[in-house]
């Protein structure tokens, strides 16, 4: 249940912004609010979101019982390109691009204990 975008040609600090406004919340909730966020890289953000709930339905899950469990943003490659200044100068223009990792989980999902608990976790099974 994990989609991947990569090489998408806008700076990955722009797109965080879209990316924290989703992380966390259920598939309906993310969408309606992809919908309507005036941002370029909303709507791509929401194709791979449906990319991701197509692969889960692949798996026999429903997009009602899902949500948006990771969702980070980093840096791809970079196009260099020049630009000429005065004076006979140039000036080198960093174009970021961005690979952008999606991964869903269910609501109804077991959670495993935290590190501090695992041994607690562990005794009390041991003791049954």
């Amino acid at each position: 249940m994990k989609a991947l975008l990569t090489n998408y040609h806008q700076s990955p600090r722009k797109v965080r912004l879209v990316a924290d406004l989703i992380r966390g919340k259920s598939v309906v909730a993310a969408r309606a609010a992809l919908l309507y966020l005036p941002k370029k890289s909303s709507p791509v953000i929401g194709k791979l979101l449906d990319s991701a709930i197509a692969n889960a339905s692949r798996v026999g899950a429903t997009a009602e019982n899902l949500f948006v469990k990771t969702i980070t943003v980093n840096k791809g490659g970079v196009m260099r390109r020049t630009r000429p200044f005065a004076r006979g100068r140039a000036g080198r223009i960093n174009k970021t691009m961005s690979i952008v990792f999606l991964e869903l989980g269910t609501s109804a999902s077991v959670k495993t204990p935290k590190k501090s608990n695992r041994k607690a976790a562990a005794k009390k099974v041991a003791a049954k």
